[in-house]
């Protein structure tokens, strides 16, 4: 069965904060401002800093706050890029491989920052990069920023809506925090929202598909074979037979990433088991055929 969601307004995505720090009045190109390479002191990121706005260009503006207060994204892993993508003339677009090279090494720090596989809770990944000017002065690093998602929504795609938070993320997965997903019920705007499992409840994340890759639409146009990726991602989840029979034990839905983040290289399907409006009182993690029948 499939259910979908309503759309929601999505944030433009969170970029990053660039540049060199050059002689006072320059024009932020390092390669100009200076009459060689000695001297230069090349700007770049630190991890465990919060952020409260977008990136600027503006050296000047780049003030990182304490997680302690509210703010906008956490970078976790500063990384660089080497080989033939560093010796290009401009920073890599998003959507190039080497962005999705980078995407591919952010995911791993996330799950190790967090303590699991960040897409098991309302948390997004993405990777910023250095200004052309900067990267024109020598920088050659790239920024692996997570920030928290809205409410689980959108039939078209996850929203990309960044919301403002206190805390570091770090461990939020280990040690099951509020942005962790678990048992869930849908409210009166189509949302889903995480409840105890005791409360009755039709919903329930089980884990992630991992799309292959291929162009944004493409793969979700053949919600069938999603559906059935989903199933088996239940099946495992719920320790029961992912035989021909499992359609009758139950129901999917499932969350695409936006396409922004499809874009930034996340392949990671978002899968829930679904009652068909059944109300449950326990997780069905591990639960078998008793807790799953055939229906």
């Amino acid at each position: 069965m499939r259910r979908r969601w309503r759309a929601v307004v999505r944030a433009a995505l969170v970029t990053t904060l660039l540049a060199g720090c050059g002689a006072s009045g320059g024009d932020g190109d390092l390669t100009d401002d200076w009459p060689s390479a000695v001297g230069t002191r090349q700007f770049s990121p630190r991890s465990g800093e919060c952020h409260t706005v977008a990136a600027s260009g503006d050296p000047a503006r780049y003030q990182p706050v304490d997680c302690a207060s509210v703010h906008l994204v956490e970078t976790f892993h500063v990384g660089t890029f080497t080989g033939a993508e560093a010796r290009d003339a401009a920073p890599p677009r998003v959507g190039s491989a080497a962005m999705r090279s980078a995407f591919g090494e952010c995911d791993i720090r996330a799950k190790e920052f967090v303590g699991g596989d960040w897409r098991g809770a309302r948390l997004s990944v993405q990777v910023t990069t250095g200004s052309p000017a900067g990267w024109r002065g020598g920088g050659r690093w790239f920024r692996c920023d997570l920030f928290e998602l809205n409410a689980v929504t959108g039939a078209n795609g996850e929203s990309d809506d960044a919301v403002t938070r206190t805390g570091s993320l770090r461990d939020a997965v280990r040690r099951g925090s509020p942005v962790r997903f678990g048992c869930m019920d849908e409210d009166d705007w189509g949302r889903l929202l995480t409840t105890a499992c005791t409360t009755p409840h039709q919903f329930e994340y089980a884990g992630v598909w991992t799309a292959p890759e291929r162009p944004y639409e493409a793969a979700k146009r053949d919600e069938e074979a999603v559906h059935r990726q989903c199933r088996t991602v239940i099946a495992h989840f719920a320790n029961v037979p992912a035989d021909r029979m499992l359609r009758y034990r139950t129901g999917t839905t499932f969350r695409f990433p936006s396409s922004e983040a499809w874009t930034r290289g996340d392949r990671g399907v978002r899968c829930y088991f679904w009652s068909g409006g059944r109300q449950l009182t326990r997780s069905i993690a591990g639960g078998g055929p008793a807790v799953l029948p055939i229906t």
